[in-house]
């Protein structure tokens, strides 16, 4: 193999790479040595028919495999004898007019990773916020517990609907004139002001009452999952059946006992523990992102360009995603991209401070065990289908680069775990409001983090949904500590069963990135893993 360096500019390199038809000859007669004792031909014993006549029987194919083989052997040789480490995985192209028995002729062109000098990680300071999980604390929970798990009781026949209440309709949906595959539905109920069904649907329910008759025009939105009805203004014969207005709940040992639990101190025993996991969460949240101040702070080095432009193409996409869900999806579209440089900084940072803790990681044996890597696995997979979870675990074994992304999000948390252990911090007591003024305040000075905050980014993630109010966008690229998960996104029902065909107009409160992965057995290569700690 004769390899000629043809860039070498910031962290671009490109390489022409020759590999001789000899070597690749080689490899075929080792496929042609391999396949042999399974090959069947009339006249010959299994096993025993003559290399010459399995080259002639799939020569095409042996040729095509050892061409590949190679090519994956001398971009590895490539890597090793010029000491690279790739950012992305490396573009390969074959030269034009390649055929069976010449040399074959490579560019390999990369990007590498940039020589870091060994951060220091000596006079890390931070302050811990910590707030109490008291009574006060407790309770605001558990009522907020009750208030998701109301109920409803009919309301008087002339009582005209309100936000907060109830409705049960029948409806018939079409679109054109024409009645569209699941757009019928008997009995259903509606919250209205709880955001389940299609924009403006529930909203028309204001003010009707039991009996009444109306038309419902709304506007399929372009997310919507079935093809035929992306963006399309559709109409409903909605009949009004019943109003209900919530009951009142009272919290009491029988609140407690329709729970299954002995009491209500029980009740309160078991919300202090999730209050407190909470609390403890936002705290980490403050503390990792003053960590990231200080490393940002003090460390400044070029980062590879495609690996920013992934990251940039990331936040991007979920900020036009949330802005086609604002009130006037053209205005706030024209305000991102007002932003777009101040996004494309925030990129920057993210990929820096990943490459940062990376290199803070492997300087100080920071790792993830064998056994977390297969717990991680396994938490992935049940994103699946039972019938699917085989192959996905058998796909991120057989893949560095999905195994790699994989583990980042954990490998970068045990990095600032480690650095937390290193840091002199000092203790204070605050309260709530405080403590998410103080994270809001990094909010509004622009700091951002990427998916090793907290989460699980494989799938995307639960990431922040984004601010209503255009000044705040920035809400939508941040990836907050799991204590703080965002409401999962809004994705529009699929295809209703007999009784609930109702909810095509409906859009049931599904976990972000579990939609599309149930849709594939196996799931789609991403972006090659960048190194270790992707991003931040």
């Amino acid at each position: 193999m004769k390899t000629v360096e043809t860039l070498n500019e910031g962290l671009k390199r490109e390489y022409r790479v020759t590999i001789t038809a000899k070597d690749i000859d080689a490899r075929v007669d080792e496929e042609v040595k391999s396949i042999a004792p399974t090959v069947r031909m009339p006249g010959f014993r299994p096993g025993k028919v003559p290399p010459n006549l399995i080259r002639k029987m799939h020569g095409a194919a042996l040729s095509a495999d050892a061409l590949n083989k190679a090519i994956d052997a001398g971009v590895r040789d490539l890597m090793a004898k010029e000491k690279l480490r790739p950012a992305l995985q490396p573009a390969v192209t074959l030269a034009d007019g390649y055929e069976a028995g010449k040399d074959a002729e490579l560019t390999v062109a990369l990007e590498v990773l940039p020589e870091i000098e060994t951060p220091s990680i000596d006079g890390l300071k931070l302050e811990r916020l910590t707030v109490p999980a008291d009574d006060k604390a407790v309770m605001a929970k558990i009522e907020e517990f009750a208030a998701q798990m109301k109920r409803f009781e009919e309301a008087p026949k002339t009582r005209k609907a309100a936000t907060g209440d109830q409705v049960i309709i029948d409806f018939a949906g079409s679109v054109d004139g024409t009645p569209f595959d699941g757009g019928t539905g008997e009995d259903m109920a509606v919250e209205i002001g709880s955001g389940q069904l299609i924009p403006g649907f529930e909203d028309q329910l204001v003010g009707v009452k039991a009996g009444d008759e109306k038309t419902l025009k709304v506007t399929f939105p372009e997310d919507y999952p079935v093809e035929t009805l992306k963006g399309k203004p559709a109409e409903f014969a909605v009949t009004v059946k019943e109003v209900k207005v919530p009951a009142a709940t009272k919290i009491d040992d029988e609140f407690a006992k329709s729970l299954g639990l002995e009491s209500l101190d029980k009740l309160k025993e078991l919300m202090k523990d999730q209050v407190e996991q909470e609390l403890n969460g936002l705290t980490r949240t403050h503390m990792k992102r003053k960590l990231l101040d200080q490393l940002a702070a003090t460390h400044d080095f070029e980062v590879p360009p495609t690996m920013v432009e992934a990251e940039f193409n990331q936040i991007w996409q979920q900020l036009e995603h949330e802005a086609s869900h604002e009130e006037d999806p053209e205005a706030a579209k024209a305000e991102l991209e007002n932003d777009r440089e101040e996004y494309r900084a925030i990129a920057v940072r993210r990929v820096r401070l990943g490459l940062l803790l990376s290199e803070i990681g492997q300087a100080h044996g920071v790792q993830v065990s064998q056994q977390e890597m297969q717990r991680l696995i396994m938490q992935a997979a049940q994103q699946y289908r039972p019938e699917d979870r085989q192959r996905f675990v058998e796909y991120v074994q057989q893949d560095a680069l999905a195994a790699a992304q994989l583990r980042a999000p954990l490998y970068e948390d045990k990095v600032v775990d480690f650095l937390f252990e290193k840091a002199e911090i000092t203790d204070r007591e605050t309260t709530r409001e405080e403590l998410e003024a103080a994270i809001e305040a990094d909010d509004d000075s622009g700091h951002v983090h990427g998916p090793g905050c907290g989460h699980d980014h494989d799938e995307k993630p639960a990431k922040k949904a984004a601010a209503k109010k255009p000044a705040a966008k920035k809400e939508a690229v941040k990836d907050e500590a799991k204590a703080e998960e965002a409401p999962a996104k809004k994705v529009p029902a699929k295809k209703a069963e007999p009784k609930a065909e109702a909810k095509p107009a409906a859009a049931k409160k599904a976990a972000p990135a579990k939609a599309a992965a149930e849709e594939k057995a196996e799931p789609a290569k991403k972006a090659p893993a960048k190194k270790a700690a992707a991003k931040k």
